[in-house]
């Protein structure tokens, strides 16, 4: 593996690390869309392979040049852009460390491939839990409309119930009102906790979640949090939307991936919470199927995911 690193000037600019994801996928072209778009915005330092990056003109570039280039094809699943991936990610997390850095923003990666390479990392998140050694991170989902604190992740929905539990729920929702109001500068948020069943169980007629986990959840976080619920998400995710709350909680993936692009997926952006640096990333994947048509990959939630960073490591600085 060789590894050129380009110089940038000094600057007072925020200094946004970026991994270019799985080099198969669309990582690569959003990236450089985003960068030229943003240049004027921050300080750039691209991690990735640079003859996938041979227009980047507005970053510093960090070259691992850890991939077969004559053998290189996009859009395709391996072990080897699986590894790749993980490599960039291990030298974003030194240069965090080594203060090179201020925040990392990162492309998609794909969990078959990392898992082919040989990792066990769900994804990013259970990437950075292991390698930080932090007790517990949320994910945060946001557009320019809502934002969703995930209770679970990339879990089967029928695992759900069995995940949930009074401390978990105390636990993330601790960390979720903590960045609202370090992060994005809103003094008293307002929160609301969506139900696991229908009509949030109609006093445990259907289910008995709300009743036995998250009513005594919410019992005990209303001693210092201002907290909704447990709500039907139907209803929740229309009063969130109609600004009437700053961030729901949500039990599972969907519950808010589905409302997220529907009112604004262009806009969106994935925020790791409770991580000792600013970490964000698009809310899409890896987009296989377009990879050999560079052009056709939307950079728009990576832009958004770019000044989602800038913005909360500015709020952090204050």
């Amino acid at each position: 593996m060789s590894l050129k690193i380009n110089p940038i000037l000094k600057s007072n600019k925020i200094r946004v690390g970026i991994t270019i994801g799985d080099p198969s996928g669309i990582g690569p072209a959003i990236t450089l869309k985003a960068v030229n778009k943003l240049k004027n915005l921050a300080d750039f330092v691209v991690i990735g392979d640079g003859h996938l990056l041979k227009d980047l003109s507005a970053a510093r570039l960090v070259d691992l040049g850890n991939i077969n280039r004559q053998k290189f094809s996009r859009g395709k699943i391996s072990a080897e852009y699986g590894r790749a991936s993980i490599e960039y990610l291990d030298k974003a997390l030194d240069l965090l460390r080594r203060k090179e850095i201020d925040c990392l923003v990162t492309a998609p990666i794909s969990k078959e491939a990392v898992i082919k390479a040989g990792y066990k990392y769900g994804g990013h998140t259970e990437y950075f839990l292991n390698k930080t050694g932090v007790e517990e991170v949320v994910m945060l989902l946001l557009n320019d409309f809502l934002k969703f604190g995930l209770i679970t992740r990339h879990i089967p929905l029928k695992a759900v119930p069995a995940a949930l539990s009074k401390d978990k729920l105390c636990k993330d929702v601790s960390i979720v009102f903590k960045a609202l109001k370090n992060l994005f500068g809103i003094q008293n948020p307002r929160l609301a906790l969506c139900s696991l069943n229908p009509h949030a169980s109609e006093n445990g007629l259907i289910g008995k979640e709300e009743k036995e986990i998250m009513q005594p959840a919410l019992k005990m976080l209303r001693k210092g949090i201002n907290i909704d619920g447990p709500l039907a998400a139907d209803v929740a995710i229309l009063r969130a939307y109609q600004g009437k709350y700053d961030c729901l909680i949500a039990l599972y993936h969907d519950q808010a991936l589905i409302p997220l692009k529907l009112t604004g997926f262009a806009a969106g952006a994935n925020m790791t919470l409770g991580l000792p640096f600013i970490r964000t990333s698009p809310l899409h994947g890896t987009a296989f199927d377009i990879a050999k048509t560079p052009r056709l990959a939307d950079p728009s939630s990576m832009i958004a995911a770019i000044k989602l960073a800038i913005k909360c490591t500015n709020l952090k600085r204050v």
